[in-house]
């Protein structure tokens, strides 16, 4: 909660920071959670170098609809030409040529119909793992491990447009205190492939 806490503290002071006004707003809510501007300021100044950068792309979105699942991943349209198959053959193979290892998949949409008896629209999970990085993650903080396997969604959405969604890990890479050198490494090559991958199967390549 304290976490939750000090990442919309950092929010507002960004939010104050770019208009100019609200500060004794501000003031107020932080007092009500035992902080003030300062602690938040000090906070910061212990925060990797990009945590700014990321939590104001973070408000940035929220504001946008008020929902923080929108903000929290990252989101790739897929070519109308493409089909599920075939984007989702081309994750896997651009995982393999990237050097991520596919551990899996999950057909929701299966599991729905298989539930209630009714046709759903596509909506499945591929899991993927860089071993070695996982590692260094699961040995640098074991909480590390809930972002273990990075997942791609495809989905289908209500009007039938396809979309690939994956969790934004900026937050996780430079939302706290900086990362050790190797592991920050291995963590933003994950990051990279991941992007990679995505962009490169929502136009169906292999």
């Amino acid at each position: 909660m304290r976490f939750i806490v000090n990442i919309l503290a950092i929010i507002g002071l960004i939010a104050v920071t770019c208009a100019g006004i609200g500060y004794s707003k501000i003031n107020g809510i932080l007092s009500e959670a035992g902080m003030n501007i300062d602690d938040v300021k000090n906070l910061m100044s212990e925060l990797d170098p990009k945590a700014m950068e990321v939590y104001a792309d973070f408000a940035k979105k929220f504001m946008v609809n008020k929902d923080p699942g929108d903000a929290m991943v990252w989101k790739v349209p897929v070519d109308e030409d493409i089909s599920v198959e075939d984007v989702t053959e081309s994750l896997k193979s651009l995982a393999t040529n990237y050097g991520l290892l596919f551990v899996g998949e999950s057909p929701f949409y299966k599991q729905v119909e298989a539930v209630t008896g009714n046709p759903y629209r596509h909506v499945s999970f591929l899991s993927f793992c860089d071993v070695k990085v996982g590692v260094q993650m699961a040995e640098h903080n074991n909480a590390y491990t809930a972002f273990m396997p990075c997942r791609i969604s495809v989905v289908e959405d209500q009007q039938g447009k396809l979309w690939l969604y994956s969790m934004n890990l900026d937050l996780m890479i430079h939302g706290g205190k900086e990362l050790p050198p190797k592991l920050k490494a291995g963590a933003l090559k994950v990051r990279d492939t991941l992007l990679k991958i995505m962009e490169g199967a929502s136009h169906g390549e292999f």
